[in-house]
């Protein structure tokens, strides 16, 4: 197959060059006859209704609930990724269910009749922007039956597909795994990137933005990088909240035990130097 065939994918820096009918790096976007589309389009592999403080949302809608979804694939290889059995499978590694715009909606609908407590849809769990095109059409469905969206994701993705989704999502967490740019390349990501995302969420009027950042022993975990990751946080907002997470042994990264307690609390109060809102989880 030629050159000329193929179509570079623009959705992430990756920038995948396809031929026809070849998948990109993160397995959901393939190249059909000329045209890059998310091949896990409405590909359903988890489905439940969980509390807005698990996505984690601390200041966004407390005690509420959102019907999260989650397809299969991810385009970065966080080797400690907790949902690898669904972020780093393709469609023949794992089961899925097909599910229209539509058809999320009527369920969603349909839950927050049977709980008021019900307030929207969560993308989540695996990469969500790797099929930014199933939360746009969702995205706009809810806004129409009243409900709220929510995105969880770790923001690797182009300025194009941001200003896609961003106006029609309600309250965001996007994951910054580290304030290194080695570190990102590691996991097949840009820092850069990730940063353009936070910003262009933040200046987004309608989104309630929060940011989580897992320590990781040895990769992330010291008093510098987290002074650096937090101060430039409150120079876009003060008011974003971080939620400093302490890591379990998950996948691939199982040569060294659970971040201590500690150290958890000792980052957030370094963390705390600049942001009035902040977090620890799993601790």
């Amino acid at each position: 197959m030629s050159e000329a065939a193929a179509v570079r994918c623009t959705t992430c820096p990756r920038e995948c060059l396809l031929v026809p009918g070849k998948t990109g790096a993160c397995r959901a976007r393939v190249n059909v006859a000329g045209e890059v589309r998310p091949v896990n389009y409405g590909r359903l592999t988890s489905v439940a209704l969980d509390p807005v403080e698990k996505k984690p949302l601390a200041r966004w809608k407390p005690g509420s609930q959102v019907l999260s979804l989650g397809s299969y694939g991810c385009n970065l290889r966080c080797p400690w990724c907790q949902n690898h059995s669904i972020s780093q499978a393709g469609q023949d590694d794992v089961p899925w269910r097909e599910a229209t715009p539509e058809d999320v909606v009527a369920l969603a609908k349909r839950l927050a009749l049977e709980d008021p407590r019900m307030v929207g849809v969560a993308y989540t769990y695996n990469e969500p922007l790797v099929s930014w095109e199933f939360v746009r059409d969702c995205g706009m469905l809810v806004h129409e039956a009243g409900m709220s969206n929510v995105l969880v994701s770790a923001g690797c993705v182009s300025e194009e597909v941001v200003q896609a989704v961003a106006p029609l999502i309600d309250a965001a967490n996007v994951d910054l795994k580290s304030f290194s740019a080695e570190t990102y390349e590691m996991l097949g990501g840009n820092l850069a990137c990730v940063q353009n995302t936070i910003q262009l969420l933040a200046q987004t009027p309608t989104c309630h933005l929060e940011v989580t950042t897992l320590v990781v022993p040895g990769i992330n975990d010291t008093d510098a990088e987290m002074d650096e990751l937090s101060a430039w946080l409150a120079s876009i907002d003060q008011d974003i909240t971080l939620h400093v997470s302490r890591f379990f042994p998950n996948w691939q990264i199982r040569d060294r035990g659970p971040t201590p307690v500690a150290r958890v609390y000792a980052l957030a109060q370094v963390a705390r130097r600049h942001l009035a809102h902040v977090y620890t989880g799993n601790c």
